[in-house]
């Protein structure tokens, strides 16, 4: 399987983003990526948007309901919001849609902020492996992957790998 060319999904994402604020009549985003793939996608997509408003950045670790099953020690950085969150209207972005626990897990978090106006939810790939009900708004591309593959995303310039876990 091929992967995508990443900056090729950025470019059609905002396009596909600026379409759907303006059919929402959202003229003042609020940008934030989900540590640390989505903090790349959206600098890249705010790049490519032209835009120089802040972007907020999660850490989603303390927020995930698999966190003790899974036995993750990850990294825990704090969140950093450099705006208000209620009332406002929120592009929330990740790099990659899979069971939909990292999105359920940001949500959480952002709502102890505040109640926002609205969540549009912005994907770089979505796997199509939901286990919650959770679907971007915008997304880059659909893959369906074998059980034992995983798509990595490396940064701050995207790159994707695809990973087979069986090897």
């Amino acid at each position: 399987m091929s992967l995508p060319n990443p900056a090729e999904l950025i470019s059609q994402m905002a396009t596909r983003l600026k379409a759907h604020l303006e059919h929402r009549a959202i003229s003042e985003p609020r940008y934030i990526g989900i540590r640390t793939g989505g903090v790349w996608v959206a600098q890249a997509l705010l790049k490519e948007l032209g835009s120089d408003e802040p972007l907020g950045t999660l850490d989603v670790s303390f927020y995930r309901d698999d966190f003790s099953q899974n036995g993750l020690h990850p990294q825990v950085r704090p969140s950093a919001l450099p705006f208000e969150i209620e009332g406002q209207h929120l592009v929330l972005i990740d790099d990659v849609l899979m069971s939909g626990r990292t999105v359920r897990a940001a949500l959480n978090e952002l709502f102890d902020y505040g109640r926002p106006a609205s969540v549009t939810l912005v994907c770089l790939l979505d796997l199509d492996a939901g286990e919650l009900p959770i679907r971007p708004n915008v997304v880059g591309a659909t893959l369906s992957l074998a059980a034992h593959e995983r798509v990595k995303l490396s940064g701050p310039e995207l790159a994707l790998e695809l990973q087979d876990l069986a090897l």
